[in-house]
């Protein structure tokens, strides 16, 4: 066989595995593909989700103006149609000025919401619920404090078995895989709620995307977060550890259960009743007898 056929031949078979490959990685990449951020359903998350628009219309619209103003000067000076270079041109303040001026204009055009954005983010006035949010290798701990209630909160165990190495089962089977928990966290609607979160062993990050909120879960550190679901949001909503915490980084989901305020309050004295009959140690007295820890 000619070097030119084997050559042609590497040729088609390259081209059928790649082709084979994009074939199978189809599905998958269209059911992850977005192009845009989601809105979310908290106060921030809509915020921030206006800000980002509001900033994105406005490079859009000075990407047409740039790039318009190139294409026209390439197609309408172009050599060919006998355009010659003007060089008597070589300084003009008065355009130095412009071009200085006008961008500086757009960039605190911009930071003004931005400002107004941060500052709002970092509003912990006006809480009408303190949760204490622990992270651990690999599940999480919450305490709502002052009202009795604190419980761990780990990967499902239908989850947890169909990710064993030769368990056999089909995690397609398994309903949100990975995605949830034995005991969710419920917070009520409409409510303003500040989450105070730490670690107990290393670096971990509790993120929600529909709440539009990340934070560094740092042992030794308190970080503070608020979040507050539009009163018509009520569902369940899920987020994952979003700093690489260990070999089973991928294995701690958080799952939010988002409720009217009347089923939370009843949600609450039901947990309440539980963990006193179970006899768990008041939260106020394990905080008193844990060390110190510093705010960030």
């Amino acid at each position: 066989m000619s070097f030119h056929m084997k050559n042609a031949l590497a040729r088609r078979g390259f081209a059928g595995a790649t082709a084979a490959l994009f074939a199978v990685m189809a599905p998958v990449a269209h059911a992850e593909w977005k192009l845009n951020m989601t809105e979310g359903v908290s106060i921030l998350s809509k915020e921030i989700y206006g800000l980002h628009m509001t900033i994105f219309w406005w490079c859009v619209a000075i990407g047409i103006v740039v790039f318009g103003a190139m294409i026209y000067s390439l197609v309408k000076f172009r050599k060919s149609q006998g355009a010659k270079a003007d060089t008597t041109l070589v300084h003009s303040t008065k355009v130095e000025i412009i071009w200085t001026v006008i961008p500086i204009a757009i960039l605190v055009a911009m930071a003004i919401p931005t400002a107004k954005g941060l500052i709002q983010i970092e509003d912990m006035g006006n809480v009408a619920l303190n949760i204490k949010v622990t992270g651990y290798q690999w599940k999480w701990e919450y305490e709502y404090l002052n009202e009795d209630v604190r419980f761990f909160s780990t990967l499902k165990r239908d989850s947890n078995a169909a990710r064993q190495l030769g368990s056999g089962i089909d995690p397609k089977s398994v309903p949100n895989y990975l995605l949830d928990v034995d005991n969710p966290l419920v917070v009520p609607a409409g409510t303003k709620i500040r989450f105070l979160l730490t670690a107990q062993d290393v670096i971990h990050a509790w993120w929600v995307p529909a709440f539009g909120m990340k934070k560094d879960a740092i042992p030794g550190y308190v970080n503070e977060i608020w979040v507050q679901v539009d009163a018509d949001k009520v569902g369940t909503y899920r987020g994952q550890c979003a700093e690489l915490c260990g070999q089973d980084h991928g294995f701690m989901p958080i799952v939010v259960e988002v409720k009217s305020p009347a089923e939370y309050d009843t949600w609450l004295r039901a947990k309440q009743a539980e963990q006193k009959l179970a006899g768990n140690p008041s939260p106020t007295a394990v905080a008193s007898a844990a060390p110190a820890v510093t705010q960030q």
